[in-house]
């Protein structure tokens, strides 16, 4: 089983690395799914990963590729909201959760399959923008502390529709918000749980590797390559996770 770990480790930090996102919509899933450890256990283990892999995914992304003000706003009005999430998620049940996560994949799947219209370079000087990152930030943060996700499957769509960040920048960007959000949300968890360490080294190192690898070629990729890419990922992990969902409830 220890080899699966490995792979799922793999597959989530190449794809974190190149689309900014995915890591814990994958993770989570996998880890109930396929490893067999408790929602609880995988949630944990899933912002472990997103802190380490989000922190090596955007080293090649650090000159240019992120916009700062946004980054700093969005994670800092997370961090409140991570917290409040956590403390939500024990007081739900598993299926619901895993359900939730389903219908938000699908939702920003389908609106990142349609084309974008053109992008702002310097989306930090557009009107309102301190509200709207707040506005991101809170409603992020709630589902990095609900669903032990990241959220870049949220941010990156938030950034270029709220925004209107180019493709590249909003992954870069939403790097920097998974580690802010995945990191408040983690502390969080371990005060009302424990952590499967060697569960979680042998899924995060790998993720770490991986996605270094991956950011170094997404860097060279097209936005809309990168935008298209990321919805269908979405779209076909919401569809897997709500079908099992449900053929465990039945």
């Amino acid at each position: 089983m220890i080899f699966v770990v490995i792979a799922l480790g793999l597959i989530v930090g190449a794809i974190l690395g190149l689309v900014g996102a995915g890591g814990g919509i994958i993770a989570v899933p996998a880890l109930v799914g396929i490893v067999g450890v408790s929602v609880a256990d995988a949630m944990a283990t899933s912002l472990v990963m997103a802190v380490a892999s989000a922190s090596t995914a955007v080293l090649p992304r650090l000159r240019g590729g992120v916009d700062w003000p946004v980054a700093v706003a969005v994670g800092v009005a997370g961090i409140p909201a991570a917290l409040a999430g956590t403390a939500l998620n024990s007081l739900l049940p598993q299926p619901a959760l895993l359900i939730a996560f389903g219908v938000l994949m699908v939702a920003a799947g389908i609106r990142m399959l349609l084309p974008l219209t053109a992008r702002d370079e310097n989306p930090e000087r557009h009107r309102w923008w301190l509200l709207r990152a707040a506005l991101i930030g809170l409603s992020v943060g709630l589902l990095t502390g609900l669903l032990g996700v990241g959220g870049g499957f949220v941010i990156v769509p938030a950034l270029t529709l709220l925004l209107r960040m180019p493709m590249k920048r909003a992954i870069g960007t939403s790097l920097v918000i998974i580690v802010i959000n995945s990191l408040a949300a983690a502390i969080a968890h371990f005060g009302v749980g424990g952590l499967d360490v060697p569960l979680t080294l042998a899924f995060t190192i790998p993720a770490m590797v991986a996605s270094l690898v991956a950011a170094r070629f997404a860097v060279r990729l097209p936005g809309r390559a990168l935008q298209l890419g990321f919805a269908i990922l979405v779209l076909c992990i919401a569809v897997v996770t709500m079908i099992t969902t449900v053929a465990q409830l039945l």
